[in-house]
């Protein structure tokens, strides 16, 4: 198979001499429904579309069929969360021709004058939110956002101000180079109560740093009610982070999040970690979820119930573990995750009773765990903390 893929604009496109040369010599040609009523006075009169649309599946048997070269046409530059990213993925070994047209966010940047030299790039177009809350919590001077129909500039607008990023005007481009090509710079706020075209995509212009400080302050953070001293101490919670080597982590096991400190603090050190918070106490879903607003650390992922009765099987293996409560079960604990575990899964805890200290280093010695690390530290007025780093034997 060979693709040739030319990209092009949101308007009946003007061909160069060779690409229209390309087009008539060709008689199979692809692309979306929007695209083909924009090129198709430009092909042969004996041409074949093939639709790209869903199920994919049925696009690629079509493909596959086909002994003739295939000309797509694709929206802007097909590199830029593309088609052509798609079918390098799917046919590496395919010969695949690029022509790229301008993307919508360059577009966007040169119809508003917007020096785009510190521009950063993400979609939520059919995607989630983890890369666009990266960005935020990394606070971006300039970030370009490829929106959907749901994830549209409202939306974003809503969640940079529930998570407290409204240190951001918005600058949203509405069917640009269409018949109904509109541009606005507005507040968050305005933009949240919005409707916009639903062909748009969006650059979001930082005014000023949001601080948020390195070791949030425990009366800070929400806590659960009547037990306000029921929280990794901040001292604590920084050793903790190291500990976990949080910095070079891709996913992250919080067991027993209680407030959430450790994970709300991990996510801002690391916003493209991936963490996952168990958690038994219902009310503490509520309590994170406001902490995680407060603070602006959004893409936690709670679990909520019995640890040991959580089906793991659908989850990321973890790179680190951190046991913040166990209710006395912690050998059980361990015979649970031993075969969720990375070679290089690092295992912590933070113990204040002698009991809890024994019970960890037993089951660590269980499933060839050993301490690597140890450290015992008294904060102001309160208990003695012992902190446990354990790594497997084997590795």
């Amino acid at each position: 198979m060979t693709f040739h893929i030319i990209g092009i604009g949101n308007k009946a496109p003007n061909f160069n001499k060779e690409q229209l040369q390309i087009i008539l010599k060709h008689h199979i040609f692809s692309g979306g429904k929007r695209h083909y009523e924009l090129v198709k006075h430009s092909l042969p009169e004996n041409h074949q579309w093939i639709y790209i649309q869903s199920p994919m599946s049925e696009v690629y048997k079509t493909y596959e069929k086909v002994e003739a070269p295939i000309i797509i046409f694709a929206s802007g530059n097909p590199l830029f969360y593309g088609f052509a990213n798609t079918l390098k993925n799917k046919y590496p070994n395919t010969e695949i021709i690029i022509e790229p047209y301008f993307s919508a966010i360059q577009l966007l940047a040169n119809a508003t004058n917007t020096n785009s030299n510190q521009l950063q790039t993400v979609s939520v177009h059919g995607r989630t939110w983890i890369t666009f809350d990266v960005s935020i919590i990394q606070q971006n001077k300039l970030i370009g956002v490829l929106t959907d129909q749901e994830k549209n500039p409202a939306a974003i607008a809503k969640r940079m101000i529930d998570y407290g990023y409204t240190n951001y005007d918005i600058i949203v481009g509405e069917d640009i180079e269409g018949d109904n090509e509109k541009f606005h710079e507005l507040s968050l706020y305005e933009a949240a109560k919005k409707e916009f075209h639903p062909l748009n995509c969006v650059l979001l212009k930082k005014k000023n740093h949001r601080v948020i400080d390195f070791g949030i302050k425990n009366k800070d953070f929400v806590g659960l009610q009547n037990r306000p001293k029921m929280i990794t101490k901040m001292p604590i919670r920084l050793l903790t982070l190291h500990l976990l080597e949080i910095l070079n982590s891709s996913v992250f096991w919080d067991i027993g999040f209680c407030t959430g400190s450790i994970s709300i603090e991990a996510k801002l050190k690391n916003p493209e970690v991936e963490i996952i918070a168990f958690e038994k106490r219902k009310e503490c879903k509520a309590i994170l979820n406001e902490n995680q607003k407060r603070f602006g650390a959004p893409g936690i992922q709670a679990i909520i119930g019995d640890f040991l009765e959580q089906d793991l099987n659908k989850l990321p293996k973890p790179d680190t573990i951190f046991i913040g409560g166990h209710g006395g079960k912690l050998e059980d604990f361990f015979l649970k995750i031993q075969s969720f575990l990375k070679p290089t899964t690092t295992i912590i805890i933070n113990a204040v009773k002698e009991n809890s200290i024994q019970q960890f280093k037993r089951s660590c010695a269980n499933i060839e765990y050993k301490i690597i690390t140890e450290h015992t530290i008294t904060v102001d007025a309160h208990n003695p903390i012992t902190l446990l780093k354990a790594k497997s034997i084997k590795n």
